[in-house]
Parts: structure tokens; C-alpha cells; sequence
């Protein structure tokens, strides 16, 4: 069994190599369900959103192939579609994945959802695939060696975010729907320049990583989004150069034992995420002293 270590390069580039592999695998399997070539087998009774056959059989497929092609490493393993209990995984290599992030709109056929794929020691991401399967793009990174994009030809480029730094210039993704009162609120009395409407939380980043938008918000209300959400994500944007914390500035942590990621998160470009995770508690401070 192989002792991993965040300082063994050749392993984690290997581990990178299959990861980008499975994440064009389940990709594929995402597709044949979305264009109707599979029955997609719909399960509205699963709690805290609908379950599909797409979901069941890219979540197999990664597991299986990691397993497999990593046998020697003892890794654990936090999955959406497999996840029970509310006890962490004790173990420091954990990978956490979302087999496809953004399951109603995959229903409702807008082509916004995404594949998450992390890797994580002691709860921070060290390597990360976010596949957006009806754009064919996959987006990598590894800590410390920066984000690239990876289309269905084969061909690799590296990706920056922008650089703007005045919040009156920046673009907000936000979701559709998913928004209570209280977040409506914080986000009606922040001045960016203007909205962008995306589901899924990979898809958003990625929209990031385009220089189409700079900054997503999410703020928990009576439920809260969980570690599958963002644990890629955040790679692929901090590797880009854009920052991601919660509102006091702290890193987000992941694989707790608590899946949900409570209170806010700020996910920007960084020039002005300070300011932003600021702004937003002191007008959030000032929205609970009125209820």
C-alpha cells in the first residue's frame, strides 16, 4: 500500500492523469442520458432533491474506476449518492464527488449541470475535475500548478480569471431560483455591475474562469449546500486565481462529518473579496437586526 504524501509528485500527477480520464468517462455517461439514449428513470421521492439513473450510473462508473485504478493508495470516499451518517471519514485522503451537480436542470434540459471530482488531505482539495458534459469541457487543476481547460479534441489551455477590481464593474452568477428573502436582501444592497442567471454551482465557477462573471455568493437559509458543491469548484477557481472562503476570510473545510457548508461562502475573481466578504456581513448584520 502506498504511502501518499502531498510532497509525491509523480504519484499526484498520476492521480491527476485517471482523475481527468474519469472524469471524461462519467461525462459520457451523462450525455447518453441527457440525449434520451438511456431511460433516465426520474426519483422525486428522494430526499432533499430528485435522484436520476444518470446520477446512480456516473456515480458507479467513478467510484469503480477509482477504486480501481487506485487500489494501492487507502483513500475514503464521500459521495453524494453514496453519502450516510453525519460522522467524517477518518481517514486524510478523502475524494469527494457529485456525479452531476445541477440534477433538475439536467431533468429540465437547459444543459447547465456539472461532474465534480475532488481529491482532498485533511479536508482541503489538492486535485480537482469539474466536467461540464453539454459544453464538452472539462476543467483540471492541481494545487500549487494552476487551472486548465480541456476540450473534447484534446486540446489544453491554461485559465486565468479577470482581474477587475471595483465591485461596480463585477458580474454576480446567481441560481434562478434557490434564493430566500434574506438573500435577495444582501444581494439588492450590493453594487455589482450586473447579474448572470447559471445553475449548478460548476457551471457558474466556470463562468468565472470565462471572464463572463467574477463573483457567486451562497448564503445557507433553512438548508445549505454540501461539501459535492464546492470542493472542485474551489480548486478550479483558486488555481485560476480568483479566492474562495467563507465570510470571515477563513478556508472552507470539507469532510467535517456535517456535509452542509452553513453560514457564506464568497467565491470572486479576488481583487475585491475582502471587501465583498465584508460588505456582505455587515449588511446581513444589519437585514437580522430589523427581523
Amino acid at each position: 500500500m502506498i504511502n501518499l504524501t502531498c510532497q509525491d509528485n509523480e504519484t499526484l500527477d498520476r492521480i491527476l492523469a485517471v482523475t481527468r480520464a474519469v472524469g471524461w468517462g462519467g461525462a459520457k455517461i451523462l450525455q447518453s442520458y441527457y440525449r434520451g439514449e438511456q431511460d433516465l428513470a426520474v426519483n422525486k421521492k428522494k430526499k432533499g432533491g430528485p435522484v436520476t439513473a444518470a446520477d446512480l450510473a456516473a456515480n458507479n462508473y467513478i467510484l469503480g474506476e477509482l477504486q480501481t485504478n487506485f487500489s494501492d493508495i487507502d483513500f475514503g470516499y464521500l459521495s453524494e449518492e453514496t453519502h450516510q451518517g453525519n460522522e467524517a471519514i477518518p481517514k486524510d485522503w478523502v475524494w469527494i464527488i457529485d456525479p452531476l451537480d445541477g440534477t433538475r436542470d439536467f431533468i429540465n434540459k437547459t444543459g447547465e449541470y456539472a461532474l465534480h471530482i475532488a481529491l482532498c488531505y485533511q479536508g482541503r482539495p489538492l486535485i480537482a475535475v469539474v466536467a461540464l458534459p453539454d459544453q464538452e469541457k472539462l476543467y483540471f487543476a492541481q494545487k500549487g500548478k494552476g487551472t486548465f481547460l480541456e476540450t473534447s479534441d484534446g486540446n489544453i489551455t491554461q485559465v486565468k480569471v479577470a482581474n477587475k477590481d471595483k465591485i461596480t464593474e463585477l458580474y454576480l452568477v446567481v441560481s434562478r431560483t434557490h434564493r430566500d428573502q434574506r438573500f435577495d436582501n444582501l444581494l439588492s444592497q450590493i453594487p455589482f455591475f450586473g447579474k448572470n442567471y447559471v445553475a449548478s454551482v460548476g457551471c457558474k465557477i466556470a463562468t468565472i474562469l470565462e471572464q463572463k462573471s467574477d463573483v457567486y455568493i451562497s448564503l445557507s437559509g433553512k438548508s445549505a449546500a454540501k461539501d459535492w458543491d464546492f470542493a472542485a469548484p474551489e480548486l478550479i477557481l483558486t488555481e485560476a486565481g480568483g479566492k474562495f472562503s467563507y465570510f470571515d476570510g477563513q478556508p472552507v473545510r470539507y469532510n467535517r462529518g456535517d456535509v452542509r457548508q452553513w453560514g457564506g461562502i464568497m467565491a470572486s475573481n479576488g481583487p475585491c473579496h475582502q471587501q465583498l466578504c465584508q460588505l456582505s456581513t455587515a449588511i446581513l448584520a444589519q437585514i437580522d437586526a430589523t427581523v
